[in-house]
């Protein structure tokens, strides 16, 4: 027997729950709990509410889902504020 095919969603965090858990709200005004996926969980991708995300939702509980991606918005530096990217390295030239 084939497994069944995952649906996949776009949609926003509005909520951090316990136990790893979020309240995402998806473009289709849908509000659903989510838990992470354990590459996210393995590559310590941090996540926070206004995060949009991308849910894996089962066709038999539309209510619970599995959060695959975290969006990379134009907003993100990288980097804490004030911080170069790259390190400047001064040498001394003896001339």
């Amino acid at each position: 027997m084939a497994k069944e095919e995952l649906l996949e969603f776009e949609g926003t965090i509005t909520e951090v729950l316990p136990e790893a858990r979020y309240r995402v709200k998806l473009v289709n005004d849908h509000e659903i709990i989510v838990y992470t996926a354990g590459r996210m969980k393995k590559n310590r991708i941090r996540t926070m509410v206004g995060d949009r995300v991308t849910v894996e939702v089962s066709p038999y509980d539309l209510n619970k889902g599995r959060m695959v991606f975290r969006h990379k918005d134009g907003a993100e530096t990288g980097g804490a504020p004030g911080r170069r990217s790259t390190p400047q390295r001064h040498f001394n030239k003896r001339r």
